[in-house]
């Protein structure tokens, strides 16, 4: 209905991706595009040479202030206090009382007083109550601004930091030899070696008013629009979460194949903690590989011998040919196995394998 399209939010670039022809939907309630044509040829772009896609509809918050690194301590999953080097990133969970995620997010830190946390579109008032709530709470000495003022571009794939420093040769030198997971400060333009696909390039957030310069530039260079379709089937490949599939309120990194971004080492007090150190891990996370025809989808039924699971994320993988999916099932499920899926009330044969199915253009199922 238009009278619901208009209440959609917009970034910087939609007149942009609307000349570049693009089809939009509402993903979280932003008007965002899916495709601009083809989703097939946007996803091989990706691992084959270069895309861009549009992420300003994410969220960068600035946490700044004395208290900035106990306050992330006590706030997030993993530790800050892996944060040592300036620009180095960590990717964690927020957690609920009850060990739930509420987001999963980047950090990026600075300084001990400095930090930006990127946090998802769908998620972002949640977020920024909560965070609000919890320096409350604690009353940390810290501020808490949203950036909705900048816009950010993923520019990902084999050549996509080739192609971005043809465009932007003065940033070259500065980031170059930044490492994955790293980023650069560059005053207008703040350049991390950060992605959702599976392959190398850098994820740029920038002034808002200047992000349709770059991605004209981009696209004249030869770096392909890519949409949230391709991003999707992207991701799904390199065994990446997504936030409302895969893990939610009510779901444990634990359940969600994201123990490796919590730190149970330390004896930090984070929120959350005490929940998962109660109940512990109460399902595998694993990837599954269809043996039979058909595709993979999202709450299909699927079928052990220890009991039954769900899929949380499934798609038909361009890259390798057959359908691929995460799946939540019983502890004790493992790779090797081999499971059904309920496909419409036929029950169809996959692998349990261990994610990610596909990283820098490789096959790796």
């Amino acid at each position: 209905m238009p009278g619901a399209l208009m209440s959609l939010k917009r970034t910087p670039l939609y007149d942009t991706h609307l000349a570049c022809g693009a089809k939009t939907v509402d993903f979280g309630g932003w008007d965002m595009p899916v495709n601009y044509g083809s989703q097939i040829e946007e996803h091989h772009a990706v691992r084959r040479d270069a895309g861009m896609f549009d992420v300003s509809h994410m969220c960068p918050v600035d946490v700044t202030g004395a208290d900035a690194k106990t306050y992330l301590k006590h706030l997030v999953a993993n530790n800050v206090d892996k944060l040592t080097v300036p620009g180095k990133a960590l990717y964690t969970a927020m957690l609920n009382e009850i060990g739930g995620c509420i987001d999963d997010l980047i950090i990026y830190f600075f300084a001990d007083d400095r930090y930006r946390v990127v946090v998802n579109a769908g998620t972002a008032d949640k977020d920024l109550a909560w965070m609000d709530k919890v320096r409350a709470a604690g009353s940390f000495s810290i501020r808490i601004v949203p950036r909705r003022d900048l816009a950010m571009i993923a520019v990902q794939g084999p050549n996509a930091r080739a192609k971005f420093w043809q465009v932007r040769p003065d940033t070259r030198a500065a980031t170059e030899s930044l490492g994955a997971f790293f980023a650069a400060d560059l005053g207008d333009l703040f350049i991390a070696r950060t992605g959702y696909t599976g392959e190398d390039g850098f994820e740029v957030m920038l002034p808002a008013t200047q992000a349709s310069a770059l991605w004209n530039d981009l696209r004249t260079a030869g770096v392909a629009p890519c949409g949230l379709g391709a991003r999707d089937t992207l991701r799904l490949e390199a065994g990446m979460n997504l936030y409302g599939n895969d893990m939610d309120d009510a779901v444990s990194p634990l359940d969600a194949g994201l123990a490796w971004t919590v730190d149970l080492k330390s004896p930090r007090l984070f929120i959350g903690r005490a929940a998962l150190e109660a109940k512990g891990q109460a399902h595998a996370f694993v990837g599954l590989k269809m043996l039979d025809k058909g595709v993979l989808r999202s709450h299909q039924k699927v079928i052990t011998p220890l009991g039954d699971g769900e899929i949380t994320s499934g798609t038909f993988s361009p890259t390798l040919g057959f359908s691929i999916a995460l799946a939540r099932v019983p502890v004790g499920v493992a790779p090797g196995d081999t499971v059904q899926v309920d496909l419409r009330g036929k029950p169809v044969n996959a692998l349990v394998v261990k994610p990610p199915f596909v990283r820098q253009g490789k096959a790796l199922i």
